[in-house]
């Protein structure tokens, strides 16, 4: 337990009916699962956010930064410290001026993705569209790099503001940031210094104007292959590993596997994609655990690859 009493009562006192203790993860995550969270805190505003990743910084308290749990697997054992949720002190998504290369629009990092998609079809914005059916957060986004076939975040992004745990916060502009396949790596020399996970506050987006209903076309072809594609109607995380860098993807690895329709308890990679593993019938945490490590091992033996997690794992 990383929380004490008095810890609890300063939570308690500060955040009244934003926070709660003991809060199970599995409603909170898209795959709906996972144990409880010590704290579970929304913060209103971004005042209270700072003051909160603040005073859990000097505390040596951990926390762990969510938005919508859509990329998350937490063990049934749950989380130990503090779940700081962004969706509603960070929320906003405004156009903020104009760039060398088009417009910028400045998406709040609890803002979902699917809003800064819509905001940017209806004005005719050009460079967000291969995010359109990508579920989850602003920030999330960022942090994963997350894209498709047609693009990810780091092709769209001009800068990012994040919160240091010291209170402070930073921005940062596109050529400093360290991004990768499905990752930004925030090693900035300028950040790590302050010992803490700075957190991401927003995002800056360079769009370009063009014509509406060929963006609008766009989406809902982008928007058809995905339902085609991908399993709908049951809690999942999305794309449970990334593509290996070359050669066959994931999906295929594990379904070359024979693993495609197998199921632990109540999880099952999916027989329509075999890169999405679903909770089928109230499946455990370690049902999923489970499936995971047998794919790993599996694809392991038969490819000699060793298939890298998209998904988060979180908890003791």
């Amino acid at each position: 337990m990383a929380l004490d009493h008095d810890s609890i009562k300063w939570l308690a006192s500060h955040f009244g009916g934003n926070v709660k203790f003991d809060e199970p993860m599995s409603r909170h995550t898209s795959l709906r699962v996972g144990g409880p969270a010590e704290a579970f805190v929304i913060p209103e505003n971004i005042e209270d956010l700072k003051g909160l990743i603040k005073w859990s910084w000097q505390k040596k308290i951990p926390y762990l930064i969510i938005g919508d749990g859509t990329n998350l697997l937490v063990k049934d054992s749950g989380i130990n410290g503090i779940v700081v949720v962004l969706t509603k002190c960070l929320k906003t998504i405004t156009q903020t001026g104009t760039g060398t290369d088009g417009v910028i629009v400045t998406a709040m990092a609890g803002a979902r993705l699917r809003n800064l998609c819509s905001f940017a079809l209806e004005r005719g914005l050009e460079g967000i569209n291969f995010a359109v059916g990508i579920p989850g957060t602003i920030g999330g986004g960022i942090m994963m790099n997350a894209g498709t076939a047609h693009g990810a975040m780091e092709s769209a992004l001009e800068s990012i503001n994040v919160l240091l745990p010291t209170g402070r916060s930073r921005r940062i502009k596109r050529e400093k940031l360290n991004f990768s396949y499905r990752n930004l790596s925030l090693n900035n020399e300028k950040i790590v210094s302050c010992q803490g996970q700075p957190i991401v506050l927003d995002g800056c987006f360079c769009l370009r104007p063009s014509d509406p209903e060929k963006l609008k076309k766009e989406a809902q072809a982008i928007l058809k292959t995905r339902k085609e594609r991908q399993p709908t109607g049951l809690p999942s995380a999305g794309c449970f590993y990334k593509n290996p860098v070359s050669g066959k993807t994931a999906g295929e690895l594990i379904e070359l596997s024979g693993l495609k329709g197998k199921s632990i308890g109540g999880a099952e990679i999916s027989s329509k994609h075999a890169n999405f593993i679903v909770n089928r019938q109230r499946a455990s945490a370690a049902d999923f655990l489970g499936l995971m490590e047998l794919v790993e091992e599996t694809v392991s033996k038969m490819f000699n690859i060793d298939l890298e997690r998209e998904v988060k794992i979180v908890g003791p």
